[in-house]
């Protein structure tokens, strides 16, 4: 389903996550399309409003805040202000390794209140705004991982599983409206996102740097940019991620399961 295309971005546009990877893409294409930009992320954000302003951006703003918590959210809301955002790319996310009962609750609870309490919250907050003044886009970072059961990182395709069925539900409640959201699938990709989840030394982060099989944060976030101009519900990133999509769909999850484990279990 698509509806409302554009041929390019205008105006105000926030990104979280935005200090590496598929973020700093995706705020690099809003800066080459001259907008405004708030780029947000938990840490490191000086690389990413030099790449920002370097792309052409028309301004650029920069926010570290822990989009997990209700004060993160808060302070974001409270940089946007008075200001209409044209557009919201949702990216920040988070993933942990691990067998689910050694790893630490903290670390899972954080996984879901990003994932899951954050995004969810933020597209409350300014999806409400959009909705009143009848315009506004949304692109969400969800994942093919929410479509297969993921031992070994559970927590993580659980929420994604989530997002990815949220989005949809989204779009259709705003069917008769003029806002956009767009959900964003892609599949192992070579950004810092096995560093941060401790799965460095596994065969799916291995994967990730392995042609036709990984994919560029560049290419993934065009993709998702496109789909979002596009007024695109779901843009599954690459052919082999769109086959794999497919077979998820198809295949019992036990099986799914079984081949989840042997990429994404630690061999130490």
């Amino acid at each position: 389903m698509s509806k409302n295309p554009i041929e390019k971005l205008a105006g105000f546009a926030v990104v979280t996550g935005a200090s590496s990877g598929i973020g700093l893409e995706l705020a690099k294409l809003a800066a080459r399309d001259r907008c405004d930009l708030l780029l947000v992320a938990d840490e490191g954000m000086d690389k990413a409003e030099a790449e920002a302003r370097a792309a052409g951006a028309a301004s650029v703003e920069t926010l570290e805040a822990d989009l997990a918590t209700e004060s993160g959210l808060d302070a974001l809301e409270a940089a946007i202000g008075t200001r209409a955002v044209d557009a919201l790319f949702a990216n920040a996310g988070e993933g942990y390794g691990g067998a689910f009962l050694e790893c630490e609750w903290d670390h899972i609870a954080r996984v879901i209140d990003t994932n899951i309490k954050g995004t969810v919250s933020l597209i409350h907050r300014l999806g409400r705004k959009m909705r009143a003044r009848g315009s506004g886009r949304i692109l969400v970072t969800g994942s093919i991982a929410g479509a297969i059961p993921g031992p070994f990182n559970l927590t993580y395709n659980s929420t994604k599983a989530f997002i990815d069925d949220f989005c949809v539900g989204l779009a259709e409640e705003w069917k008769d409206s003029e806002v956009v959201i767009s959900c964003l699938l892609p599949g192992a990709a070579d950004t810092r996102f096995f560093e941060r989840a401790g799965m460095e030394d596994t065969r799916l982060a291995e994967s990730a740097k392995v042609p036709l099989v990984g994919a560029e944060p560049a290419d993934v976030a065009k993709g998702g940019y496109e789909a979002l101009l596009k007024g695109e519900t779901q843009d599954v990133h690459g052919f082999m991620n769109k086959l794999q999509h497919v077979f998820a769909g198809v295949l019992p999850s036990e099986v799914l399961a079984k081949m989840h484990s042997h990429l994404a279990r630690s061999p130490s």
